[in-house]
C-alpha cells in the first residue's frame, strides 16, 4: 500500500485493488473533495464508474465509458519486487517471538523447522536450488535492487509471472537479465508497454525456449522488434492480443516450432501467408480467429505447396469453416500429419459426425491424427473406399471413365475432389455395379452377400450369408458362434476382398460395423478359432 503523498512517477504504474487490476492514468486533486486521488482504468471495465471525467472536467481518458475510477492512494497495492515475492512464496517466515533463534522454512507449502544461523544458510541454499517458480498473481512490479536476483536465485530456468503488476518490457528485462539460464517465461495478463523505437532496449534472452505473452497487449511489430533477443525460442504464445500480422518475419523467429495465435480476431488468411515461410514451424494454433477460408496460391490442384514446409499439426477449432474447399486446400501442406477442427459449422452442422470425419480423412491423404484421435490404416481404407463410391456417379458425369485413356474428368470436379483420381489409381476406378446403389454415406441397413470360410477347418462347408452392413462385429461373432457351436470369445474374424487380392483385413473392434471396415457384397469372411 502507498501513503497519500505521491509523485507523478506513478502514472502508468499497474496496481491491484481488492483482487482487481488497473493502470494509473492520473494523480492529483479532484475538487471539490480535498486530498490526493489516483485516477485508474480497470482491466475489467465493468468495475469502474466513469470514463475519467468528473463534473465536466476530463482528468484522464478510458477506452470504455465505465472503465475509470478515482481511488485514494492508501487503498491501492503497488506490488513488491521479484525477490520479495519469491521469499514470500518459497522460503522463510519468522517463528515464535519467544524464541528468536527458531524459524520456520517453508518449501512450497511444507514447513520445516530450522534453528539459528542454520536457517539463514538453509534459506540461501533453498533459493539457489530453485529451478522452477510460479509467482502468478503475486503482485510483482519490478526486479528490485540490481543484482539481487542473480545472487539469490542463479539457477532458475522456468518462471511463471502471469497476472502480476509489471507495466513495461524494461521491468521484464531487469528481471530476465539476471536469470542467465531462463528457458521458460510466462508473462500473460500483464498489460505491458513494449519498446516502440528502433533504438529502444529490447534485451537478450540467450537460453529462452518458451515465451507466453497471452493478453499482454503486444502488437505484431513489437513482437518482431523484440524477437531479435530470442535467438533460440521454440514456442511463442500470443493469444488474445488483437494482433494484425503486418509484415513477414525477417531473420527472427527462425527457430520457432510452435506458434499460438488463438483468439486474435483481426487475423485473416492473407496475413497467414506472411508467416508461411518460418522454416521450423511444426505446430500452428489458430483457434477462434474467425477464419473461414484458406488458399495456397503457389500450388494448383493435386500439388503440394512450398508454404509452411515443416507444419505437422494445425489447430483451427472454433472458427467459421463451413466449406469443403478449406479441407481440400490442407492436403497441399507437405508435412501435415495432425489436424484439429472441432466446433466449426462444417463439423457441427452435420448430424453424421462419423461421415464428416471419413470425408476429412479421405480428402487429406497424409493425415495420421484427426481431432486427437489416431487414424488407423483400416479406418483410412474404409473412408477412401466409401468416398470413391459416394462420388463415383458424379465422377462419371464429369468425364470419368474406367478406361485410363478415356478418363478425363473436368476441372470443376477435380477442384472439388482433388484426391479422387489418386484413389482410383490406389483402389481401381469404381465399377458400374458399385455405382447403381445409393451413396454409402446415406445408406441404412444395406444387405451384404458374403461368403464365410474357415481357414483352420477346411472340412467345414463354405457358407453364404446375407448380413446388414450396420451389423456390429460382436453380433456377427454371436451369429457364427451359434452356427458353429463355438464360444464367442474364441472367434477371430477377418475378411478378404477380390479388389485387394492377397490382403487380409482383421475385424478387431467388436463395437464397429461391417460398413466401418468397408466390407462389401462379394467379400469373404474368414473365421478362425
Amino acid at each position: 500500500m502507498m501513503n497519500d503523498t505521491l509523485t507523478s512517477d506513478v502514472i502508468g504504474r499497474r496496481v491491484e485493488v481488492n483482487g482487481e487490476h488497473a493502470t494509473v492514468h492520473f494523480s492529483g486533486i479532484v475538487p471539490p473533495v480535498a486530498g490526493l486521488w489516483l485516477g485508474v482504468e480497470w482491466d475489467n471495465p465493468e468495475r469502474g464508474k466513469h470514463d475519467g471525467s468528473h463534473e465536466g472536467t476530463v482528468y484522464f481518458k478510458c477506452r470504455h465509458p465505465t472503465g475509470g475510477s478515482f481511488i485514494r492512494p492508501n487503498k491501492v497495492n503497488f506490488g513488491v519486487d521479484f525477490l520479495t515475492a519469491v521469499k514470500n512464496r518459497y522460503v522463510l517466515e519468522d517463528g515464535p517471538e519467544e524464541d528468536v533463534n527458531e524459524q520456520i522454512v517453508i518449501i512450497g507449502k511444507k514447513p520445516v523447522e530450522a534453528i539459528g544461523f542454520d536457517s539463514i544458510i538453509k534459506q540461501q541454499s533453498q533459493l539457489s536450488k530453485l529451478q522452477e517458480i510460479s509467482l502468478r498473481n503475486c503482485a510483482v512490479n519490478c526486479a528490485g535492487d540490481r543484482g539481487t536476483i542473480a545472487k539469490a536465485c542463479p539457477n532458475i530456468r522456468k518462471v511463471d509471472l502471469s497476472r502480476n503488476l509489471l507495466s513495461s518490457w524494461d521491468e521484464v528485462l531487469d528481471i530476465a537479465d539476471q536469470l542467465k539460464h531462463l528457458e521458460v517465461l510466462n508473462l500473460s495478463e500483464n498489460k505491458l508497454r513494449f519498446p516502440s523505437g528502433s533504438s529502444s532496449r529490447t534485451g537478450t534472452f540467450p537460453a529462452l525456449k518458451v515465451l507466453v505473452l497471452n493478453r499482454t497487449g503486444i502488437t505484431w511489430a513489437e513482437v518482431l522488434r523484440c524477437a531479435s533477443g530470442w535467438p533460440v525460442l521454440e514456442e511463442l504464445y500470443l493469444k488474445s492480443n488483437d494482433l494484425f500480422i503486418s509484415e513477414r518475419p525477417a531473420d527472427v523467429l527462425q527457430m520457432v516450432k510452435l506458434l499460438d495465435l488463438s483468439s486474435n480476431q483481426l487475423i485473416d488468411e492473407n496475413q497467414l501467408l506472411l508467416i508461411a515461410y518460418l522454416p521450423r514451424l511444426e505446430q500452428l494454433i489458430l483457434s477462434d480467429i474467425g477464419i473461414s477460408s484458406i488458399h495456397f496460391p503457389d500450388a494448383g490442384t493435386g500439388h503440394k505447396t512450398s508454404m509452411f514446409p515443416s507444419l505437422q499439426y494445425l489447430v483451427v477449432n472454433d472458427n467459421q469453416i463451413s466449406q469443403w474447399p478449406f479441407i481440400n486446400e490442407l492436403d497441399k501442406l507437405q508435412s501435415l500429419h495432425a489436424l484439429s477442427c472441432i466446433r466449426n459449422p462444417l463439423t457441427e452442422g452435420s448430424k453424421e459426425a462419423q461421415t464428416t470425419r471419413q470425408l476429412i480423412i479421405a480428402k487429406i491423404g497424409q493425415l495420421k491424427t484427426l481431432n486427437k484421435c489416431e487414424i488407423l490404416p483400416e479406418e483410412r481404407r474404409g473412408a477412401e473406399l466409401d468416398y470413391r463410391k459416394a462420388f463415383g456417379n458424379e465422377w462419371k458425369k464429369a468425364g470419368g471413365h474406367q478406361d485410363p485413356d478415356k478418363n478425363r474428368p473436368h476441372e470443376e470436379f477435380l477442384r472439388a475432389h482433388p484426391r479422387y483420381q489418386l484413389l482410383c489409381l490406389k483402389y481401381g476406378a469404381p465399377e458400374d455395379g458399385e455405382l447403381q446403389t445409393q451413396q454409402p454415406f446415406l445408406l441404412k441397413n444395406q444387405l451384404l452377400t458374403l461368403k464365410v470360410k474357415y481357414p483352420n477347418h477346411v472340412d467345414q462347408r463354405v457358407l453364404e450369408k446375407q448380413l446388414p452392413d450396420s451389423m456390429t462385429i460382436q453380433k456377427v461373432k454371436g451369429l457364427l458362434a451359434r452356427l458353429l457351436k463355438v464360444p464367442v470369445s474364441e472367434l477371430l474374424l477377418s475378411y478378404e476382398s477380390p479388389k485387394m487380392p492377397g490382403r487380409e483385413i482383421e475385424l478387431e473392434n467388436d463395437q464397429q460395423s461391417l460398413q466401418f471396415y468397408s466390407v462389401e457384397s462379394g467379400d469373404c469372411l474368414l473365421v478362425r478359432w
